[in-house]
């Protein structure tokens, strides 16, 4: 497994932006893919997007047009604008290597008025 650190999450109006970041460490080669899922309350665990081999990209349809996905080595960001109150979410981030996933410990994020 690798270790999985997020940083960016916060409260945030609708129409803004937040950018999200997670830096995975524990693998001296590129890892893919990597990306991120979130879990509102009462709801299970959905995948939001990921990155993976060439830079290829995968997104939720509810996301779609509103949040960019992108990475530098084995930091990964998601990038959020026009937020909605359904994205209020705890968001996770993900990576495969080795065979395993590795989850980060999570970040809120609250879209609220």
């Amino acid at each position: 497994q690798v270790q999985l650190v997020e940083s960016g999450g916060g409260l945030v109006q609708p129409g803004g932006s937040l950018r999200l970041s997670c830096a995975a460490s524990g693998s001296g080669f590129r890892i893919n893919p990597m990306g991120w899922y979130r879990q509102a309350p009462g709801k299970e665990r959905e995948l939001v997007a990921l990155i993976g081999h060439g830079d290829s990209t995968n997104y939720a349809d509810s996301v779609k047009g509103r949040f960019t996905i992108s990475r530098d080595k084995n930091t990964v960001y998601l990038q959020m604008n026009s937020l909605k109150p359904e994205d209020t979410a705890v968001y996770y981030c993900y990576a495969y290597w080795n065979a395993m996933p590795s989850w980060g410990k999570g970040t809120l994020v609250t879209v609220s008025s």
